[in-house]
């Protein structure tokens, strides 16, 4: 430690002369943006090192420094505090030409030398006081420069802590917004959940004393101004390696922070101005502006919520002059906020990766308090008449749900008859892309009833065919054949193969039908517009079969699962002949969309 100390002590009183006649160097540790918090940081870095001083830097920021040293020395030190971790890894050397009023040591009336001075006699040197073994002995002659010194040891920093006293008497210089910064800080750190309101009272002080005997300080209920600037400094270390910039787009008219060290710019395309990730951080921010009332606000409600950055799950909120929109699942969550002024809409959306939740809702914090309306507005906004067919909206892709189906109205109270496979695994299923449904009851065969959550009033429900249909009987199956994609049903004929599946199972039929996969859940018609199964898949997946081989659940098995869950379902013996358009229509008339959603 003495020989540490000695160190500091030398290189003191070389810097002092050697100033005189070389390149005048600081080591810039950190710079903030009030004057209270950086006489705390210099305070705290003045407790464990020697020459802290701290200048204004104008436009409302204030360095804390070390120095002055020569460059070399000052290169030196600074790896030296680096090694030991005593400063900042982005502490950098500066010659302090950008330094202006000095405000620490309080009390100091210098200013850095942004040139040597200028003098008929040499000032005397300097020499730091420091407790030592033995006194220095300083040459008062021009000292020979230390080239290079031995590695330092490890030394950990010691900060001078103030009494309760002093601690008090310091906090009592607090402004209301530092006030109130603590009482934030200390909520977000999990030790305060009362009011903020920068007033301490029994409540602040008991999360102040609970906060200091968790950081391993005497809990005395009173932050020392050391204490304070560590609980501030953890509570900004969350934007570490975002790199906040205020940005002002003119085009979209938004001036806001965003954390441009995880985004670059991607474009515009109306009503968005889009900033993308660029890294490994899957952060988005599109930026909203358009020209619009109340109507086009509502319309710009509903799209948002079509698009794969807003998940399903989460709080939504709409008034006559903005809305909020809330999304999360597993990957993402996403957050938009947009307001009406003056028939200009604004706000913006920031997507971010789920579980990150203590970064996320500062990065929202910062960015709420700096947006800023400017001059600009991007024209020509979204289509409001989205269809399913579309797959981007403006540059952003739509959300698509994780699998659709087809299914069967079974009653004139809109309950769905489907497959149950895959069901399980959706945390929303909806009936025509808008209608919310649950899985009311699912059977050993496969069949699954949805029960949507309002009632419907389907257009038509099933008559079920009781004649035994014959082989090579024409057939017709309805299904949304391409997951909505057409807006309706689509028809496909083909004929009776079998009254029993590949295996023997006699509860299915095998047809010949060129159908997809989403048609799967789709009601199977005879000619008269009787049902007689219902589409579903092959039960040994592991073999591939002509692209014409389909399967039905027979309706025995549909109307024995019907009357289960208290549905009777019309029967008919009719084996006419409808018109091919005729049937068309009614096959369309009992099918419905479903769509899982994850």
């Amino acid at each position: 430690m003495n020989r540490y100390l000695s160190l500091l002590t030398t290189v003191s009183v070389f810097a002092a002369s050697a100033a005189i006649a070389q390149e005048v160097a600081y080591i810039q540790i950190e710079a903030q943006p009030t004057l209270n918090e950086a006489q705390f940081r210099a305070q705290a870095y003045a407790g464990a090192l020697p020459q802290v001083s701290g200048y204004a830097l104008g436009s409302g920021w204030y360095a804390i420094t070390l120095g002055p040293f020569d460059r070399d020395q000052a290169e030196l030190l600074r790896r030296e505090y680096l090694r030991s971790g005593q400063i900042p890894r982005d502490a950098y050397i500066t010659d302090g030409r950008e330094y202006q009023q000095q405000y620490w040591p309080v009390g100091a009336v210098t200013a850095p030398l942004a040139e040597p001075p200028v003098t008929g006699e040499p000032p005397a040197p300097v020499v730091e006081v420091t407790p030592l073994d033995e006194p220095p002995v300083v040459d008062t002659a021009s000292p020979e420069p230390v080239a290079e010194l031995p590695p330092l040891p490890d030394v950990a920093p010691v900060f001078i802590e103030e009494t309760p006293y002093e601690a008090r008497a310091s906090e009592s210089l607090l402004t209301a917004d530092e006030r109130y910064m603590l009482q934030v800080a200390l909520k977000w750190a999990g030790f305060y959940d009362g009011r903020i309101d920068g007033a301490y009272g029994q409540g602040t002080r008991a999360s102040m004393a609970n906060w200091q005997a968790a950081n391993g300080f005497e809990p005395t209920g009173i932050l020392t101004t050391f204490q304070r600037s560590e609980l501030l400094a953890k509570y900004n270390a969350v934007f570490d390696g975002l790199g906040f910039e205020t940005v002002a787009d003119s085009e979209a008219g938004i001036q806001i922070e965003l954390p441009m060290a995880a985004l670059k710019f991607d474009g515009y395309t109306a009503p968005f101005a889009r900033y993308m990730p660029s890294g490994d951080l899957p952060v988005q921010v599109h930026l909203i502006s358009e020209p619009g009332d109340a109507a086009t606000l509502g319309g710009l409600y509903e799209i948002m919520q079509t698009l794969q950055i807003i998940p399903l799950d989460g709080a939504r909120k709409l008034t006559r002059t903005g809305f909020v929109i809330e999304g999360a699942n597993d990957e993402i969550v996403s957050y938009t906020e947009v307001s009406l002024v003056d028939n200009q809409i604004k706000g913006y959306t920031l997507v971010w990766p789920a579980g990150d939740e203590g970064r996320r809702t500062r990065v929202i914090d910062r960015m709420s308090a700096s947006f800023t309306r400017i001059p600009g507005l991007l024209s020509g906004g979204a289509d409001l008449d989205v269809q399913q067919s579309i797959d981007m909206v403006a540059g952003l892709d739509v959300r698509k749900p994780s699998f659709t189906r087809s299914g069967m109205w079974a009653d004139g109270a809109g309950r769905v008859l489907t497959l149950a496979e895959g069901l399980d695994t959706c945390s929303s299923i909806l009936l025509e892309s808008e209608h919310e449904a649950t899985v009311a009851a699912v059977d050993a065969s496969g069949l699954a009833l949805l029960a949507p959550k309002d009632a419907l009033a389907p257009l038509a429900q099933p008559l079920l065919q009781k004649s035994m249909p014959r082989l090579q009987t024409e057939i017709a199956v309805a299904g949304y054949s391409f997951g909505g994609q057409l807006g309706a049903p689509s028809v496909t004929f083909g004929t009776v193969e079998d009254m029993q599946d590949l295996s023997g199972d006699n509860t299915r039929m095998r047809l010949s039908a060129h159908t997809t996969d989403a048609d799967f859940g789709g009601p199977v018609l005879d000619m008269s517009g009787a049902v007689i199964g219902l589409l579903a898949p092959q039960k040994d997946s592991s073999r591939a079969l002509p692209d014409d081989v389909r399967f039905a659940i027979k309706e025995g098995g549909l109307e024995a699962f019907l009357a289960t869950q208290g549905i009777t379902a019309g029967t008919t013996t009719d084996v006419g002949r409808m018109e091919a358009e005729d049937l068309r229509h009614a096959a369309s008339d009992l099918t419905t969309l479903v769509e899982c959603w994850k």
